[in-house]
């Protein structure tokens, strides 16, 4: 049973983060934005929270747990937002194409994540000597009375207030493309932005704010990795980057749609960390089990191509610049 849970709690912690990058970036394509930069802005955020928390947690002589979490907020998804809107401009004003700019922004991300997280070791005192013990308490504290209440309590309970934001965002979303008329137009400009603007949408506007919010969401994700999974610490490992990639094949997966982002997750967690529970298993063994998210994003692609469902597609002016002028 500990196993069990064990697992569990795993599979929600990874699958939070993953859904955070995911519901981000379905807000980006549903304006017809592909950006591949997920992982890159996942980068930005988690070492700008961390950076801000740092230096606060040096000033202060007794941080307040709510400034720490509100520094590292605003520190987050204001890099995260940058990184979208560097993107954007590069897609939307000048029309470059979306593929290699996401890309661009991945490298670019992960560069600038590691020198700063370099630089923060060595003013911390060395190699791995940097922590915000404070403020990833504030960001890890649990709720009293529910997280000691047995098996259900450590399943639902036992996590920082972002796991349950995370949900809340991602029904939020949902609401928001089915039922609010910026959705409906947001969705409009990803489908024909030429009938969008014709209808008196402002396309442009639509794709900044589309995407640099859903980067800010996406940036969230960095952040709960750096102050809840790493407790506060970086880590130059790569583990951002590999679930910056999960979330975006997450996106396919949930077939666009936020509401399926929350099982789908956690789905996603449970099979990355599935290995790790089964006894015997060689180290290239493992590598094949960690594939097993993406393989099932690949069935899941070619069984939603064969069905021909519409709703079931991705926006269809995704990935393309429009051009006014061609209207």
């Amino acid at each position: 049973m500990d196993q069990i849970i064990s697992l569990v709690q795993a599979a929600v912690v990874f699958g939070t983060v993953i859904m955070f990058g995911a519901v981000g970036e379905t807000l980006t394509e549903k304006s017809g934005n592909l950006n591949l930069g997920v992982p890159g802005i996942m980068y930005l955020g988690g070492i700008a929270s961390l950076t801000g928390a740092f230096f606060y947690e040096s000033a202060a002589a007794n941080p307040n747990p709510i400034l720490c979490v509100i520094i590292a907020l605003a520190c987050g998804i204001g890099a995260a937002m940058l990184g979208g809107l560097i993107y954007s401009f590069l897609t939307i004003t000048l029309r470059a194409n979306q593929n290699v700019s996401g890309l661009a922004l991945s490298i670019f991300g992960s560069g600038v994540a590691n020198f700063f997280g370099g630089s923060l070791n060595k003013l911390a005192g060395g190699v791995g000597q940097i922590s915000v013990a404070s403020t990833s308490a504030a960001f890890r504290a649990q709720i009293p009375m529910l997280s000691g209440w047995g098996v259900p309590g450590k399943i639902l309970f036992s996590y920082g207030f972002m796991m349950y934001l995370a949900i809340l965002i991602a029904v939020l979303m949902q609401f928001f493309f089915s039922y609010s008329r910026a959705g409906l137009n947001l969705r409009a400009v990803g489908e024909n932005p030429a009938t969008a603007d014709a209808a008196g949408i402002n396309v442009s506007r639509n794709k900044y704010l589309a995407t640099c919010i859903g980067a800010g969401i996406s940036g969230l994700g960095g952040i709960f990795y750096v102050m809840d999974y790493t407790k506060g610490t970086w880590a130059n490992d790569g583990t951002i980057e590999k679930l910056g990639w999960l979330a975006v094949a997450l996106v396919i997966f949930t077939r666009w749609k936020p509401k399926n982002a929350i099982w789908g997750a956690y789905l996603f967690g449970l099979m990355y960390w599935l290995y790790f529970y089964i006894g015997g298993l060689t180290r290239s063994t493992q590598e094949l089990f960690k594939m097993l998210p993406y393989i099932v994003t690949i069935v899941v692609l070619v069984l939603v191509s064969l069905r021909k469902k519409r709703e079931d597609q991705p926006p269809e002016h995704l990935g393309l610049a429009y051009f006014r002028e061609d209207r």
